[in-house]
């Protein structure tokens, strides 16, 4: 299910405020800067840092290589 643009470029990560990117694909929403993944349950972004999915420590350092 696609979200609003209008929304995902006001979203935020919660836990450290980065920009995020919506991948319909996967039904998740995840933060550029952490790497948190926010599942997007019926349409809606679940953007709770509790029921977010915490990144593999290699993606982490892959993203602050770049």
């Amino acid at each position: 299910m696609s979200l609003d643009p209008e929304l995902i470029e006001i979203l935020a990560c919660p836990d450290c405020k980065g920009e995020v990117e919506y991948r319909e694909a996967e039904s998740v929403i995840v933060c550029k800067k952490c790497g948190l993944r926010y599942p997007v349950r019926d349409g809606i972004p679940v953007m709770l840092v509790e029921e977010a999915e915490r990144p593999r420590e290699e993606s982490v350092e892959r993203r602050e290589q770049e």
